[in-house]
């Protein structure tokens, strides 16, 4: 059973609709959908469609109640962030897809572009921008013992609460913890004149993630995916998250889209060919760009040298500078 056959063909129908779960069960594919008013209908061709995609098995398609399909409704106090313009996050449905790589060097792209720009490390479990920015093991500072003192590597200012802990340690915190963390860290920072603040987000779908979405008065969210069907089907639960929550979605992102042979030249589609392009299409998105994998653009961020930083000419370079201005045409 391909899952995201399944997920294509109800976004053909529901483009808001969030798909709770898919199930196999024998003969029987039982889908769980929610988000949406049911239309007999469209249900029927729906079925329809999936029978002749699915002969073998019976359809059941089943409509649940949301838990969070009101929280955009709801009115939520939004953190005080002084001098910071505009707020964009970047977010995966999935960790492993390069969102924290793609954040860093967008945020040096963007600041390129002539804006001042910070970065917020809010990947709580996984933090990584002290790595990728080069002051890893540096302990943040206070000039008056009340707010952080964002640190300034390559002309873009940024905090992380892996600059609290050690390397090695693990952060064991519910959630209302570690949204605690990231609300001082945003607000308790005495940032500087920022026109656009990029927070890199947890991956996933979780409580820190909706929390922050509501609390955070977000211009936009950008989903960072891979073309693998695994990657999209969790992209896709991310889109449908954020409008249910009424965020606007600026974009979507392929990384790792195709890896070019350092000897013929040829562009090898490692992990599929333009997936996110196409799932951005079907949820009537904007499709940001293509990122190919290379082992310039890990290397840089595991030294501390992000690509955009260090290799300015380079076709990685370029292809985040055409990524940034899109995102600045549409703040």
């Amino acid at each position: 059973m391909q899952e995201q056959e399944i997920y294509t063909l109800i976004n053909k129908y529901y483009t808001t609709a969030n798909i709770r779960n898919i199930k196999l069960l024998q003969n029987r594919i039982i889908i769980e959908i929610s988000g949406i008013t049911e239309d007999n209908k469209i249900t029927s061709q729906l079925k329809e469609e999936l029978n002749a995609l699915f002969p073998q098995y019976k359809i059941s398609i089943i409509y649940v109640e949301d838990k969070i399909s009101n929280l955009g409704m709801q009115e939520m106090d939004k953190w005080k962030i002084p001098q910071v313009k505009k707020i964009i996050g970047i977010a995966s449905g999935k960790g492993g897809v390069g969102k924290s790589t793609t954040a860093v060097n967008l945020a040096l792209a963007l600041a390129k572009s002539g804006k001042n720009v910070a970065i917020v490390d809010a990947d709580i479990y996984g933090p990584s921008i002290p790595t990728m920015l080069g002051y890893e093991n540096m302990p943040m500072l206070s000039a008056d013992g009340k707010h952080f003192t964002p640190f300034n590597n390559y002309g873009v200012q940024s905090v992380s609460v892996g600059s609290l802990i050690n390397r090695d340690t693990p952060l064991i915190w519910r959630g209302a913890k570690a949204c605690g963390a990231i609300e001082q860290l945003m607000t308790q920072t005495d940032w500087n004149n920022v026109d656009i603040m990029v927070v890199d987000m947890p991956p996933g779908t979780g409580d820190i993630l909706i929390t922050l979405a509501q609390h955070v008065d977000f211009a936009g969210i950008i989903i960072v995916s891979t073309p693998q069907d695994v990657a999209l089907i969790d992209a896709v639960k991310g889109v449908n998250m954020f409008k249910k929550i009424g965020t606007p979605i600026l974009g979507i992102i392929e990384n790792m889209s195709y890896f070019v042979c350092p000897h013929c030249g040829k562009h090898i589609d490692i992990f599929g060919h333009e997936g996110a392009r196409t799932a951005a299409q079907k949820l009537q998105e904007k499709f940001l760009g293509s990122i190919p994998l290379h082992t310039n653009i890990r290397a840089g961020a595991d030294k501390g040298t992000p690509v955009v930083a260090t290799q300015q000419d380079s076709l990685y370079t370029k292809i985040f500078i055409d990524i940034a201005a899109q995102i600045i045409q549409q703040l």
